[in-house]
């Protein structure tokens, strides 16, 4: 059996043995930049050099990355689907081109992970009326050796990339990798287009080698790109043997441990299997993003919202296996202690706060059931008691028999109540719950608390003049918080529109009136002071050396990045924007002070 370390080690050592060069992994947490709240893909935080900017570390690069998509949330709890999952990528930033990645991705399948050469099968672009059909991969397969009745020809929404609504950036087509699970073909014709599910994606990999030009039409690019995405956890699937990705050795040790406690058997029973995989998943990912470089806690916002989702669906089917849910902790040191020890050693730095924090939400939903069965049983009355008066005022009337939208959505949102928890408790009842309604009341809140976390870089939503000005003023208000509190005090959150600027900020108080007047004073001061802001650019861990600060994801110690000063007052590292001289600013106003989440609170204010 291949393990998860040995497969991270073999794709590393595949592609250095190349002349790429490992760059590591990113946070897990979105940095603004991009318009989501987490890394959804391996290539996702390389974008800016696929696009153009020169990469540090050259053009040929490398690494594992994790991500966190959490639009299937629903889907965990079958064989296949997690909230959290590695990716191996590699990249040609304007290098090698599609004869070298069409040879290197055959012999890592064939050489490496010891597939048959004959089986392996291949999709590539069919061409249209805007970019010819891709025959040079196609040639390129054959030549290695790769069954012309095994390569397929497919359309654009099967093999193309492309930045949807996009003009001048680059895109182009991709050659996909797919291998059958077993020999038994369902029919005559069972190949990769069959929805039998007999053959799995192994991977892809993409080639960036036009650039998108108005009216749908392409360009030829001078410097092409390859972007290379195999997944971890579903290749570690494969390798092994199996159709069950938690019995891999990713899971396997967490599952055991389930059984153990609830003395029941993985894999006996629908019900007890789908709540020891959501258990396990669930518990996964949070421990990643709590333990991230830039973790997160549970709240009702952003990303925080969607951490505090996954830790209550959790405790929920904890109450279904019969189990305490504080039963999730020893699951959480498993995956710190055991799985991801050497692959993410910060987890175990972050052992005690990660399990602290767990513990913490624990212990604030089963105080929430409580209330929230409250108020499902006042939902409950509302209907019996419209029903009695109603039946009474008409013979005919028809009784309600279902609990709306609205309602299972205040339970969820306010009351942590899972969707899935109020339709049991509407059935014992003989009620039905509106989940369309309920669906459409969550999918709005989904997108407010996406445009509240879609801030771009410094919380900018964008950048104009007046919005250059408030992000100048946030490094001010840090550098006052950190002299008021201590250098402990960092930026948990920033978003600046046109009209003020919005600051969270880790702290264990409300700050009193007296310490926003001192803060204040202390940005004015400043302001008036009519400091020049430089900019230097110099490598990463030389700015740390002399002192410079922020939230920074760099892909190494000789990573340039940029320093913003302000002399005497701040040193950060930063992309920008900035005004010259401090003087530019106006009047610093404080215009509210309050709790984002536990432990952090959020500065509201604005320039005159």
């Amino acid at each position: 059996m291949i393990t998860s370390k040995e497969l991270r080690d073999k794709w590393i050592k595949f592609y250095t043995e190349r002349g790429h060069v490992d760059i590591g992994a990113v946070s897990l947490i979105g940095d603004g930049t991009t318009g989501v709240m987490f890394n959804v893909a391996g290539m996702q935080p390389l974008m800016p050099y696929l696009l153009g900017k020169k990469h540090p570390m050259g053009t040929k690069l490398c690494n594992v990355q994790g991500c966190v998509r959490t639009v299937d949330i629903e889907s965990v709890g079958d064989a296949t689907h997690f909230t959290f999952f590695e990716m191996m990528g590699n990249w040609s930033l304007g290098d090698y081109f599609k004869k070298e990645k069409t040879r290197w991705s055959f012999e890592l399948l064939t050489e490496v992970f010891g597939f048959d050469k004959d089986k392996i099968c291949s999709t590539v672009f069919e061409g249209n009326d805007a970019a010819p059909r891709d025959e040079e991969t196609a040639g390129y397969l054959k030549e290695l050796g790769i069954k012309p009745e095994n390569i397929f020809y497919l359309d654009k929404s099967n093999n193309w990339w492309e930045l949807e609504g996009t003009v001048g950036t680059p895109c182009g087509p991709d050659n996909e990798w797919f291998y059958p699970r077993h020999d038994n073909p369902c029919c005559d014709t069972c190949d990769v287009n069959c929805d039998c599910g007999r053959y799995v994606e192994i991977g892809n990999d993409v080639y960036m080698q036009y650039k998108k030009l108005e009216g749908g039409k392409y360009a030829e690019l001078e410097n092409k790109n390859v972007d290379t995405g195999f997944g971890l956890d579903r290749l570690l699937l494969f390798l092994n043997g199996l159709d069950d990705g938690y019995k891999t050795d990713l899971f396997i040790d967490t599952i055991k441990y389930l059984e153990k406690v609830s003395g029941k058997e993985y894999g006996s029973d629908e019900k007890v299997t789908k709540a020891m995989r959501i258990i396990a998943d669930h518990t996964r990912t949070s421990v990643m993003l709590i333990g991230d470089r830039n973790g997160i806690v549970p709240s009702n916002t952003g990303a925080g919202y969607i951490l505090r989702r996954l830790l209550r669906r959790a405790i929920r089917y904890c109450k279904n296996l019969g189990i305490e849910a504080t039963e999730m902790n020893e699951v959480a040191k498993i995956f710190i202690e055991k799985i991801y020890d050497k692959a993410y050693p910060l987890l175990v730095e972050k052992k005690d706060y990660i399990i602290d924090e767990i513990t913490k939400e624990i212990k604030k939903f089963e105080a929430t059931l409580v209330s929230g069965m409250k108020e499902f049983d006042k939902c409950i009355t509302g209907i019996e008691r419209k029903n009695a008066f109603m039946a009474q005022k008409d013979p005919a009337y028809k009784p309600e028999t279902e609990i709306s939208g609205k309602q299972a959505f205040r339970l969820y949102d306010t009351f942590g109540f899972p969707l899935e928890l109020t339709v049991e408790l509407a059935q014992e009842k003989g009620l039905t719950v509106d989940q369309n309604g309920f669906n459409e009341a969550f999918k709005a809140h989904q997108e407010l608390s996406k445009a509240q976390a879609q801030a771009a870089k410094g919380g900018l939503t964008e950048q104009t003049e007046t919005t250059t000005k408030y992000h100048t003023a946030t490094h001010i208000m840090l550098a006052g918080l950190r002299k008021m509190f201590g250098t402990q005090t960092e930026q948990k959150g920033s978003n600046i529109t046109e009209e003020r600027l919005r600051f969270d900020f880790n702290c264990d108080h409300k700050m009193t009136a007296e310490e926003l007047k001192e803060l204040e004073t202390f940005v004015n001061d400043v302001i008036a002071k009519g400091i020049d802001v430089v900019k230097t650019e110099v490598p990463y861990k030389k700015a740390v050396e002399e002192g410079a600060y922020g939230v920074f994801n760099a892909d190494s110690d000789d990573q340039i990045v940029s320093i913003y000063t302000i002399d005497g007052v701040d040193k950060q590292i930063c992309g920008g924007p900035h005004v010259k001289n401090t003087a530019e600013l106006g009047t610093f106003v404080i215009k509210k002070e309050e709790s984002s989440s536990s432990g952090v609170r959020r500065i509201k204010a604005i320039l005159k």
